[in-house]
């Protein structure tokens, strides 16, 4: 039997944290394990009680960036997605920079924000796709000396960056290139050393600036 993925909820609105909440406990293997409204609730359940993903919205009381960057501090290993209507790419930009797992617009579908919830739990990163993709087109904030790293990548590792920078998941990639995702995650893990990157957003971006560079 599947373990069931344990969550925590910090809003400061009640009515939305209560629906996100309602909508996910609905769903076979998700465990609702806290919930609070501020940057000192969040900081004590993730202490206390370490849930697989602890949701987080930014402009809570304390502030949701600074309690993510006192969290982390904490409990390094916390997997934090960041639920909010900030479309802000300074704040996408920070959040990831800071160790956000995502980073996920509020009004997202329940089955799509558990799917995410999903992805993030196993050990991948997501972000929005408009936001993603407004990162990537925009400015690269220095991922241009980054693109000169992408000489050091193998065939393999470019092929899988290539598929990154597309917005593919590591399943997907491991489809299209017929390879275990274990194997995917093993690249993923080689290309983020290689070209100092966080996150798949981070190693798309200067993927997008090599490509500028050579054209």
């Amino acid at each position: 039997m599947t373990t069931a993925i344990s969550l925590a909820v910090i809003d400061d609105h009640p009515l939305f944290r209560e629906g996100v909440i309602r909508s996910l406990a609905e769903i076979d293997g998700f465990a609702i394990v806290g919930e609070g409204s501020t940057m000192e609730d969040a900081i004590r359940i993730s202490e206390n009680g370490r849930p697989d993903v602890l949701l987080l919205d930014i402009s809570m009381p304390g502030g949701g960036l600074n309690a993510l960057s006192l969290i982390l501090e904490r409990v390094p290993g916390q997997k934090i997605v960041m639920l909010t209507v900030s479309e802000s790419s300074d704040d996408v930009t920070t959040a990831l920079r800071t160790g956000a797992k995502g980073y996920v617009l509020k009004g997202v579908g329940s089955r799509a924000l558990a799917d995410i919830l999903r992805t993030v739990a196993s050990g991948e990163t997501y972000v929005a796709p408009t936001l993603s993709a407004r990162l990537i087109s925009g400015d690269g904030n220095g991922s241009a000396q980054k693109a000169d790293l992408l000489r050091d990548l193998t065939g393999r590792e470019s092929e899988v960056l290539q598929f990154v920078a597309a917005g593919l998941s590591n399943k997907q990639i491991g489809l299209k290139l017929d390879l275990h995702e274990k194997t995917v995650k093993h690249h993923m893990t080689q290309i983020f050393t290689k070209l100092g990157v966080a996150n798949r957003t981070e190693a798309a971006m200067a993927f997008r600036d090599a490509l500028e560079r050579r054209g």
